[in-house]
Formats: C-alpha cells, sequence, structure tokens
C-alpha cells in the first residue's frame, strides 16, 4: 500500500502564488510517477500536471504556462508550484502516485487540499 499526502492549498487573491507539496510513503518502490489532479465543487476531477521518475513532465493545456511541477524520485515527492492563479482554479487539489502492479497501473490518491482563489 502507498500513502499520499499533501499539503499547501490556502487563500489567495487572483493572481497570487500557492505551492502545493505531496509525498508518497509505505511501498513506494514500485511507484514511476506522481502528479496532481484537481476538482471543482460540481464538476468531475480533471488531470493537471504529472511529473515521471524519468523527469519528463505533462501538463493540462489550461494550465498555460502558470504552474510548473518538479519532484524527487529518490525522495517520493512531488511540487506544484502555482502561479497568476485564477478565480476559476478554485478546487480541491489531489496529488497521486502511480505504481506498476502485476497487470495494472495502480493510482493512489491523497485527501486533497484545497484551494481558494479570490477575485
Amino acid at each position: 500500500q502507498v500513502h499520499v499526502a499533501e499539503s499547501g492549498g490556502g487563500l489567495v487573491q487572483a493572481g497570487g502564488s500557492l505551492r502545493l507539496s505531496c509525498a508518497a510513503s509505505g511501498r513506494t518502490a514500485s511507484t514511476y510517477a506522481m502528479g496532481w489532479f484537481r476538482q471543482a465543487p460540481g464538476k468531475e476531477r480533471e488531470f493537471v500536471a504529472v511529473f515521471n521518475w524519468s523527469g519528463s513532465t505533462y501538463y493540462a493545456n489550461f494550465v498555460e504556462g502558470r504552474f510548473a511541477v518538479s519532484g524527487d524520485a529518490t525522495k517520493k515527492t512531488v511540487y506544484l508550484q502555482m502561479n497568476d492563479l485564477k478565480p476559476e482554479d478554485t478546487a480541491v487539489y489531489y496529488c497521486n502516485a502511480d505504481a506498476q502492479g502485476d497487470q495494472r497501473t495502480l493510482r493512489y490518491w491523497g485527501q486533497g487540499t484545497q484551494v481558494t482563489v479570490n477575485s
């Protein structure tokens, strides 16, 4: 089992910045990537960004260069630096860790951290 815990959410004014942190613990040897999703009220959870242990990163189109994901494969941590935040970025942000199971990918989730952006 992999335990995922994120932190760093909060309240910020539009145009401001926040940095989210996330760490995986437990049976992390089979993990190969960690990333971020978000879920706004009344909407489905959506992909934000991912950091692979190879160092590659991918972003959702709506990020538009405002967010940067980074991580440490040794420490099993991932970070999301969010700049120029907009009210539409308001959501619960979830960290995930992906691991290779016997025949499929296993995805582990954190409990989420609230990000609120005021206009």
